[in-house]
């Protein structure tokens, strides 16, 4: 078998594409685990992000071990829902050997390897989404999409109009980052409290945390309740539920991906 299939495009794909589409991890990170010299096809070892095989005959590993499933067009992924604690970090390991959203699964969820959506700092809480589709992971992590989050922030401290104004049209970081308009409002939650309700379209690092830090503002909770299409709701923290057939079609729709493949026959039916 060889990796350079020139003479049938129509069949093969992007090395780091098939890795994605695999659900062993987002595009971006197949592009460093290529680069890092950790992935072979057929036995050779690749460093061409751009490499185009056949998923259906070229054998890929990472570090190893055969990646079984490259076809991105297959319906049995997975779709999950998880209402992250604090102090648990979205990562499949930690060296610090802290709790990872992964060891909050049930175990046939877990062997299934599914990738978290972005992440929430070990102090934060609320909605995270992770599922074994590559490309959906890309695409709701990329910035040309655009996908809003929506966070309810507890906060002590003086919450002012001027302040909510400088969030609202975009304020400038004390690391020199200018953020997107944020919409935000506040409502008082006791003497010297109260709840903003934040909507993002960015994924600035600890974003939410520096705003308030250069605002003056200390954050008591952070949850997040709402990405896309998908809501929390009334799922309790720890615990992880399958999305629905009409869930998935919706993030689907929000990053423009074709719902052709998706086979409802498998996942959660929409209660009526």
């Amino acid at each position: 078998m060889c990796p350079m299939h020139c003479n049938d495009a129509s069949s093969t794909l992007r090395l780091n594409k098939a890795i994605a589409a695999s659900g062993l991890c987002s595009r971006r990170k197949a592009d460093d685990l290529i680069a890092q010299g950790r992935v072979t096809v057929n036995g050779r070892s690749v460093m061409e992000m751009g490499l185009r095989i056949d998923p259906q005959s070229d054998l890929v590993s990472v570090d190893g071990d055969p990646i079984t499933s490259l076809n991105p067009a297959r319906s049995d992924h997975l779709y999950l829902l998880m209402h992250k604690p604090v102090q648990v970090v979205c990562t499949a390991r930690d060296p610090q050997s802290r709790t990872t959203v992964l060891d909050l699964l049930p175990t046939s969820m877990r062997r299934r390897r599914p990738v978290p959506v972005g992440r929430l700092d070990y102090f934060s809480q609320g909605l995270l989404l992770l599922t074994t589709h590559g490309e959906l992971v890309y695409r709701l992590t990329h910035p040309k999409w655009h996908v809003p989050k929506v966070y309810k922030v507890l906060v002590r401290g003086l919450v002012t109009e001027a302040k909510l104004q400088r969030m609202q049209q975009g304020m400038q970081l004390a690391e020199g980052e200018h953020l997107a308009p944020v919409e935000v409002t506040s409502t008082k939650a006791g003497p010297n409290t109260a709840w903003l309700s934040m909507g993002l379209i960015q994924g600035i690092n600890r974003q939410i945390r520096r705003m308030c830090r250069d605002l003056d503002l200390t954050i008591v909770k952070l949850i997040r309740i709402r990405e896309g299409p998908i809501d929390l709701g009334d799922l309790p923290s720890g615990k992880t539920r399958e999305l629905s057939v009409s869930e998935v079609q919706s993030l689907f729709a929000a990053v423009e991906i074709d719902p052709g493949h998706l086979d409802t026959s498998r996942m959660k039916q929409d209660l009526p």
